[in-house]
């Protein structure tokens, strides 16, 4: 049996019960003496979870408006602030009872009773509100990353042979902007208008638009009407189009003037310069739109003689078949480059290539840690980026 979004919501949902189960003994019981306010509290900060839950129930109903809207705010924000909490706690454990048991062996008392390795409880009860005081403090500082205008990444790509007439072509990337219930058109406006003032040859959007059906959100992706490139805007589907009926979003993007390349390909030529841009659907489409199925051979099929080949695909995880295939440059997206820490520690033990500019063979790999953001409205060391890609000869 696949493994689908619905096991990984179970997996998801059980991993966060696990947690909870911990934060309350190692963290609440020290918030509260008594056991009704530690029940408030674990209550409480169990709410977002459930918030999730029914958030996530509500976009695969096809909900939207104020209400969901509100509970997707509440879910995430929640989310996002348990996710630091936790951290820290698991760090002060990790720190505190190895350190106990070390100086406990070696009879240091004195060692034992200082700060934080103390086990007394009014020690244990101020590291608490130490803790949550820390978990806040990242919070905002997550969400201020977030929602600022995200920086632009400059990134040369050295290709042999390049004609005179490509030296300085630009690509401007951006990706996984994931507009739903708590980002909307103005982000995209601000994104669009610092793409503008780049001047690109070619607009590159890789995937992961949208968090939601196009019934909902159409109008907010309207900004992408307004994107200037001199030769052409190309939009590869990422795995979230799938979630909300992707045939319907392709459709949508079309009608802002960007191409779609599904296995498919375009020749942009500037003077005697030829560049191919080929397209991928998302590695796990075929699951929801069977002929779907990514292949970078495929689209390059009937290619003319080109100097520069150009592979977008929203996964970083094709560029093995890209190289095989005879690309010269992947652009990708999808990792967020972990978007908070600690998880880009962990995001990286299921995508090799997490995020920037990486060498496999003879193709130059990109990956963007994304525009916009997805489930929590944070970011933490993992900045969002507009990248702008400029072609040299090696």
């Amino acid at each position: 049996m696949p493994f689908t979004r619905f096991h990984f919501l179970h997996l998801f949902f059980a991993s966060i019960l696990m947690g909870m189960v911990y934060l309350h003994y190692r963290y609440v019981r020290f918030l509260w003496p008594g056991w009704k306010g530690r029940l408030l509290i674990s209550l409480v900060l169990f709410s977002p979870v459930l918030a999730v839950f029914l958030s996530f129930s509500a976009q695969l109903r096809g909900k939207s408006g104020l209400g969901p809207e509100f509970l997707a705010w509440y879910a995430y924000l929640g989310l996002g602030f348990l996710s630091f909490l936790f951290f820290l706690v698991v760090l002060r454990d990790g720190i505190g009872m190895p350190c106990r048991f070390f100086f406990k062996i070696a009879g240091n008392s004195e060692a034992l009773a200082a700060v934080p390795f103390s086990n007394h409880v009014l020690v244990r009860h101020h590291m608490a509100y130490t803790l949550t005081l820390v978990a806040l403090v990242l919070s905002l500082v997550g969400i201020y990353k977030a929602h600022k205008l995200p920086d632009v990444r400059e990134q040369t790509l050295f290709v042999r042979d390049l004609p005179e007439d490509l030296q300085g072509f630009s690509i401007v990337q951006i990706s996984d902007i994931h507009l739903g219930p708590t980002l909307k058109k103005p982000f995209l406006e601000k994104i669009v208008r610092r793409v503008n003032e780049l001047k690109p040859d070619v607009v590159a959007l890789t995937g992961d638009l949208v968090d939601g059906y196009v019934e909902h959100l159409e109008g907010d992706i309207k900004p992408l009407e307004n994107i200037r490139s001199t030769y052409g805007n190309y939009f590869v589907t990422g795995n979230h189009e799938y979630y909300f009926r992707a045939l319907e979003w392709i459709d949508a993007v079309k009608r802002t003037g960007f191409t779609v390349l599904l296995n498919s390909h375009d020749l942009v030529e500037k003077g005697a310069g030829r560049v191919v841009v080929a397209g991928v659907p998302d590695l796990k489409a075929a699951r929801f739109v069977p002929s779907h199925r990514s292949d970078p051979a495929a689209a390059l099929a009937g290619a003319p003689e080109s100097h520069v080949k150009i592979l977008l695909s929203h996964q970083p995880l094709t560029v093995e078949q890209a190289e095989r295939a005879g690309y010269h440059i992947q652009i990708s997206g999808h990792t967020h480059g972990g978007q908070m820490f600690p998880w880009n520690h962990v995001v990286v033990l299921n995508q090799p290539f997490l995020a920037g500019f990486y060498r496999y063979q003879e193709l130059q790999l990109y990956v963007s840690r994304g525009t916009g953001y997805w489930g929590p409205p944070m970011r933490l060391f993992a900045p969002s980026e507009i990248t702008r890609f400029v072609l040299r000869k090696a």
